[in-house]
């Protein structure tokens, strides 16, 4: 009897320490693994999970076959070669031996996160023309993550691959019009939340690189009463409307739930719509609100930098393309600045917010998408997103389809002074023309008294010639660089002018 006592104890023992060294864990794909999902064409697609350790894990997809062994936490994770475009469901199986899983109804095609703040969350139905083409939608794909938030990074997130167009008017007509361009099935994976800054998207590391941002999670994390108060939120559902804002102005929390367990899930990169919380100051940082405690507009630009820098080194691809949706045309003077109205370039304005989004074409593989001629004076949530949608397209269907398009509008090369007048040219200038006929609207100029004058505007030979009867000897020209300036400048494409300012003045 003692025997068999020792031999039991012994086998328990063993066990013990087995799973105090192995993780013993169900056989899981990642969240954004499930029935209908898109998988990215052309690259090497990640898929990951959980398992026994030490267990081989099997998973087979098309003619494919490859495995991996979960480490001593239970994970495991391989790569698929790269795959071709395919309208043909597939399915992805998954198997340890013991235990087999399956998604269903899988295509090959072009994925996209489209991630930011409340105009890339406004339904498809704020504008009217995209109504026409929800029948028409075909082959598009969604999978809409849920909108919460965690205090730690987390592996695992809520929502699931439908076939069907994502409920995002911006998203819609950028998947709709890339999938007809292409010819290829479009999978966008919609990661939004209104009023939530850029840093709420950012991962607590990057307080080694953003001063600013480490101030606002050092202020985070010595906050206890709103810590307990987003936790005291989270153990409450539903969420009261007040409640749901007070989360999604907060800062990093977004990112751990929203974000971080999507990586590395194989996309074309990502469409960001963000940018209008970070506009309450120019110089950030303000003591009050507490929500308008960021970046603001002039920090901005090195802000996105960091930010696409980071996310592409959690998702290990340097082409990882981020397409970022320039603000459009709205006009609140701050206080700071002088109040001259929604078209004066001197104005403390959403100009300024522009210029810094611009800054993330100093990083390869980006483009901002021009909106400089959309957009409502009053309504921070304009309706007109189909352009935005189609120019987005515009420029994938160019890049990464290969087809030949003119994807960029008028974007100011050099100027030239010339006695009493600047002379501007332009890249992307094929067919300089404007949209009404008339001379080109938008264009000021100053000197170095830094006063501003309307400038009287023609275009010659591709470059836009300029003058001014108030500044005899003009030195700087700033051409729609205003809350919600008139424009009219377009190419042969009729893609607008970018905005832009050839003076250094300080704000």
């Amino acid at each position: 009897m003692n025997i068999i006592h020792a031999a039991f104890f012994t086998i328990i023992g063993s066990l013990i320490t087995l799973s105090a060294q192995d993780a013993v864990a169900d056989l899981t794909l990642a969240s954004p693994f499930t029935d209908n999902a898109v998988l990215q064409r052309g690259a090497s697609v990640p898929v990951w999970g959980t398992a026994d350790a030490a267990s081989t894990v099997t998973v087979k997809f098309g003619d494919q076959t490859k495995s991996a062994v979960a480490d001593k936490d239970g994970k495991w994770m391989l790569k698929l070669d790269p795959l071709t475009a395919n309208f043909e469901p597939q399915t992805l199986d998954v198997s340890d031996g013991s235990n087999k899983l399956s998604c269903s109804n899988i295509l090959v095609g072009e994925v996209w996160i489209c991630s930011g703040q409340s105009n890339m969350q406004q339904a498809v139905g704020v504008d009217p023309n995209l109504r026409p083409l929800i029948p028409k939608a075909k082959n598009l794909r969604t999978f809409a993550v849920k909108r919460t938030v965690a205090m730690t990074e987390q592996d695992r997130l809520e929502g699931s691959w439908v076939e069907g167009h994502p409920n995002s008017a911006v998203a819609f007509s950028f998947a709709y019009f890339l999938e007809q361009a292409g010819d290829v099935p479009v999978g966008i994976i919609l990661s939004c939340w209104g009023s939530s800054s850029l840093e709420a998207w950012m991962p607590r590391d990057m307080t080694e690189t953003v001063p600013h941002f480490k101030t606002m999670m050092d202020e985070f994390d010595a906050d206890t009463a709103r810590q307990e108060t987003i936790k005291s939120i989270l153990a409450s559902q539903p969420w009261s409307k007040k409640n749901d804002i007070y989360l999604r102005r907060q800062t990093n929390i977004l990112y751990n739930a929203m974000i971080h367990p999507l990586i590395p899930f194989a996309c074309r990169g990502v469409v960001w719509y963000q940018g209008e919380r970070n506009t309450q100051s120019m110089f950030g940082m303000v003591e009050a609100p507490w929500f308008s405690r960021n970046s603001g507009m002039l920090k901005y630009g090195e802000t996105l930098k960091a930010w696409i820098q980071r996310y592409r080194k959690a998702w290990k691809s340097d082409d990882m393309q981020f397409m970022i949706v320039m603000l459009p045309g709205y006009y609140k003077p701050i206080k700071t600045g002088p109040k001259k109205g929604a078209q004066h370039p001197a104005a403390h304005s959403w100009a300024w917010m522009r210029e810094s989004q611009l800054k993330a074409l100093e990083l390869p593989n980006t483009f901002v998408v021009n909106t400089i001629d959309l957009g409502n004076e009053t309504n921070i949530h304009p309706k007109d997103k189909k352009p935005i949608g189609q120019r987005l397209a515009r420029f994938a269907a160019g890049n990464f389809l290969k087809q030949d398009v003119q994807d960029h509008g008028p974007m100011m090369k050099s100027t030239q002074i010339q006695d009493n007048q600047i002379v501007v040219h332009f890249d992307h200038a094929d067919g300089l023309k404007t949209t009404d006929g008339k001379a080109p609207t938008g264009f000021w100029l100053a000197d170095d008294s830094k006063n501003w004058a309307q400038a009287n505007a023609q275009i010659s030979d591709g470059t836009v010639v300029l003058s001014s009867d108030e500044i005899k000897k003009p030195l700087y020209v700033r051409y729609a660089f205003a809350g919600k300036p008139s424009v009219n400048l377009v190419n042969i494409a009729d893609l607008p002018a970018y905005p832009f300012r050839s003076d250094k003045f300080e704000p």
